[in-house]
């Protein structure tokens, strides 16, 4: 990166920052700084409910997921629109006619105390690990392309974000997220453009897609049955439908954003916003991913997209490696030159011969691939995120002109500041009105309420930052979001459900039905990750809900039923 990058990016951090905490540092109750006092636009919460969704790992990960599996994964958003129209007829309505600060005080009024405190601790548990990804994601691959000091990177991101949450607190959150929002627009849509740009010298775009869909990457639909299958437009519509239902409607870093608006009205304009954006913005992101898999058919790629693993193996392994760089070279440009006869023919059959030689070059490509990542395994090193997470990030260092990268790695730390800053303030909220004002000291002062919520801001912000520099993660970024989050979520969802659409359904019925519900899950996923069965992870979102559900009304039916016999 050149000098000119660097300020470009550290400034438009620093001035985000100061900035957020600068206009939103005072505030004279625990409501105005978690509530910003309910003078939020529906323009100002539907782009802060965007950016809380949207994480860094969105912007890195996700353009990688499109180029390694295509489109397929904007199955996973299908369920969303239909999940928001819900939470606006039923959620939104609920939450400000009780007039809550979180969400969990909502099920101590329809249930009881032991209720709330199990579904608070379930969100603190599920929400501070994802907080410490959202740091690490994007600091693992910074550091890992650019060779900062990991520990560092992780600390500088979790400072910043620190400094304007605690004084700034829910109003800076949202505040700073229109600013982040607009670096993140115009670096996203400059690099398509870029890339585009590109990508005309060798193809237009109608070859582009023809050709990603060639290497079956425009693969959007699938009506598969098979539940091991991840994404299908089954468990898009159910099991995503499940994971955004209880995201946005009962996770507190959402419930937040959009319960600080002035009226319903505002709140649900801002969630419809989503609705309607959502998924075009979700397919745009992996569009660019699908595309840049077309740019690599064209541009030479690295041998492997993370550099850093790369020149470790190299310093002991420089002969081994050069011989084995030379003939995958040497297939990939075999393979180029029939790519380019493929587009310059008309005529169908030898188009097709060409399409199945270009696929067996590929086919030997990715074997070399992998012989490249069982070598580097065998030699000490580790590989702790899958190489698709570095194509984004290895495309920008490596193409986009001087100023737009160091713009462009500021969309990536802008968007992790922002989604961290969201789930630290409702972390924070939790901790201080579910457990400190209800549990400790319900009489206390409102302004040590607020001197209480800044300090546990302050903890969630390092415990953060802890959970960031003590993780690991092998799996895809973006599917490592869903995944802690589809352990938690239909459970909770399952308990915010029974309590908005059953009457007589009493706490103990929906306690014991959720913690052997939260069993049930987590045995599940075990089996799942030892692949003694193979379930789809979007598919715990629905059998979290539906098993604490049933399971309610079956305990509720139960013991009606012994009390009747006793009589």
């Amino acid at each position: 990166m050149s000098n000119i990058d660097f300020f470009i990016l550290f400034s438009t951090l620093i001035f985000i920052s100061l900035y957020g905490a600068y206009k939103n540092y005072s505030h004279k109750s625990i409501k105005s700084y978690f509530l910003g006092n309910n003078k939020m636009s529906w323009g100002t919460v539907g782009i802060s409910v965007m950016l809380t969704q949207a994480t860094a790992i969105t912007f890195l990960s996700t353009p990688g997921q499109g180029f390694a599996s295509g489109m397929s994964f904007i199955q996973n958003y299908f369920g969303l629109p239909l999940a928001l129209i819900v939470v606006c007829i039923f959620f939104i309505p609920t939450y400000f006619n009780s007039k809550v600060t979180t969400a969990y005080e909502y099920l101590e009024n329809r249930f009881n105390l032991k209720i709330r405190i199990l579904t608070s601790f379930l969100f603190l548990l599920q929400r501070g690990f994802q907080c410490g990804l959202t740091i690490y994601a994007p600091s693992i691959i910074l550091t890992t392309i650019l060779g900062w000091n990991l520990s560092l990177t992780i600390i500088c991101v979790g400072v910043l974000v620190i400094i304007y949450t605690v004084i700034g607190g829910s109003k800076a959150v949202s505040f700073t997220q229109k600013q982040q929002m607009t670096i993140i627009l115009i670096g996203m849509v400059f690099v398509f453009y870029y890339l585009l740009k590109k990508l005309s010298v060798f193809a237009s775009f109608n070859e582009s897609l023809q050709l990603a869909g060639l290497f079956n990457k425009t693969n959007a639909i699938s009506f598969s049955f098979d539940p091991s299958e991840r994404y299908t437009v089954w468990t898009g519509l159910l099991g995503g439908f499940f994971l955004s239902l209880s995201y946005f409607g009962t996770d507190q870093s959402q419930v937040l954003r959009y319960i600080n608006a002035k009226n319903i009205d505002q709140s649900r304009m801002g969630l419809i916003f989503n609705a309607i954006l959502k998924i075009p913005m979700q397919f745009f992101i992996l569009l660019l991913g699908v595309l840049l898999f077309v740019f690599y058919l064209f541009y030479t790629p690295p041998i492997h997209f993370n550099k850093n693993i790369l020149d470790q193996y190299r310093a002991s392994n420089s002969e081994s490696l050069t011989s084995f760089e030379l003939s995958y070279d040497e297939l990939y440009k075999d393979r180029k030159g029939l790519i380019n006869n493929f587009l310059e023919n008309d005529d169908e059959f030898t188009k097709e011969k060409l399409s199945i030689e270009i696929l067996e070059k590929s086919h030997k490509l990715d074997q070399k691939k992998k012989e490249l990542e069982t070598l580097i395994v065998s030699s000490g090193n580790k590989l702790k995120n899958s190489e698709s997470d570095y194509v984004f990030i290895s495309f920008i260092l490596d193409y986009l002109p001087v100023g737009f990268v160091g713009l462009l790695i500021a969309v990536i730390f802008s968007a992790a500041m922002s989604s961290t800053s969201a789930e630290i303030t409702a972390l924070s909220s939790i901790s201080t009105i579910d457990f400190y004002k209800r549990l400790i000291n319900s009489d206390a002062k409102e302004v040590d309420y607020i001197k209480y919520s800044k300090l546990f801001t302050l903890l969630w912000g390092f415990l953060s930052i802890t959970f960031a520099l003590l993780l690991i993660t092998s799996e895809n970024l973006i599917e490592s979001i869903n995944i802690v989050a589809s352990l938690f979520y239909g459970n909770i969802l399952g308990i915010f459900l029974v309590a908005f659409f059953t009457k007589k359904v009493k706490s103990n019925n929906v306690l014991y039905s959720a913690i052997l519900s939260q069993l049930l899950v987590l045995i599940l996923f075990i089996l799942s990750k030892n692949s003694i069965i193979e379930i789809g992870y979007l598919w715990f979102n629905l059998i979290g809900g539906c098993s604490t559900i049933t399971l309610s009304i079956i305990f509720y039916k139960l013991n009606e039923y012994f009390n009747y016999s006793s009589e």
